[in-house]
């Protein structure tokens, strides 16, 4: 639907399109994505100059968008310890344990500006298949005797709007650095149990790696001993959390 639409509205209107529930969802990989209610789901469509900061580096959209995310919950006042993260290069986390969002970015360029196309959910009130935000700040609330309320759907899409609407604005003002701070704020590999990980490069008796941070492109950047930092780029690879794995596909 937003497809057909976004090239029929004057480029200042904004155009996004939310969902209940959804059944036909893609992910990466042409996988199938399905999506109960209780998720915040949604597409949304921006355009980006091609001779701009984010117009050069593409690939950066989804991690803004994940750290949007995270950042409409933890940018609530009282709700900053919900131990929500990101994860390179477009997944949402419970701590280093368990994913309940991601995002996919569909990019078309004509002339010089790109349409893209951010299709995002995250669980917020349903319990599976994983766990959702108000499970977290249920167990917050337990753990430390405070009583923040659950939040809603439609309230975190529109955070998640606003937030990412001013990080657009601060990469294109001054680029990765703008932005990395606050991204490795939240990034997985950052909290105290990941931190300097090791990975496993091709296959399970691959060489050893350690995951470094991202690079001005938003690519992947690991450490193989002897051979330096190189990037890692997340179309052509996907990095196994469970086996600590970056496997060429």
């Amino acid at each position: 639907l937003i497809g057909r639409l976004m090239f029929e509205l004057p480029e200042e209107m904004g155009l996004i399109a939310v969902a209940v529930r959804q059944t036909q969802g893609k992910g990466r990989g042409g996988n199938v994505w399905l999506s109960p209610v209780g998720c915040a789901l949604s597409t949304l469509h921006i355009s980006i100059p091609l001779h701009s900061n984010l117009g050069q580096r593409i690939p950066f959209i989804q991690h803004l968008v994940s750290l949007a995310v995270v950042e409409a919950v933890r940018s609530i006042p009282g709700y900053e310890d919900i131990e929500l993260r990101v994860k390179w290069p477009n997944d949402i986390y419970y701590s280093d344990l368990m994913k309940l969002g991601g995002v996919l970015v569909n990019s078309t360029l004509i002339e010089t500006t790109f349409h893209i196309l951010i299709g995002f959910g995250f669980n917020v009130n349903n319990s599976n298949p994983t766990i959702c935000i108000n499970d977290l700040i249920a167990k917050f609330n337990k753990e430390e005797g405070t009583e923040l309320k659950p939040l809603s759907a439609d309230c975190l899409i529109a955070r998640t709007v606003t937030v990412l609407e001013r990080l657009i604005e601060v990469f294109q003002e001054k680029g990765p650095n703008g932005v990395l701070p606050q991204y490795y704020k939240y990034w997985i590999h950052s909290s105290l149990r990941c931190s300097g990980k090791q990975v496993r490069l091709r296959d399970e008796q691959g060489p050893l790696a350690w995951i470094v941070g991202i690079d001005d492109y938003g690519y992947l950047q690991v450490h193989e001993e002897g051979r330096g930092v190189e990037s890692v780029h997340p179309d052509g690879n996907s990095f196994d959390m469970l086996r600590n794995l970056i496997v060429p596909k």
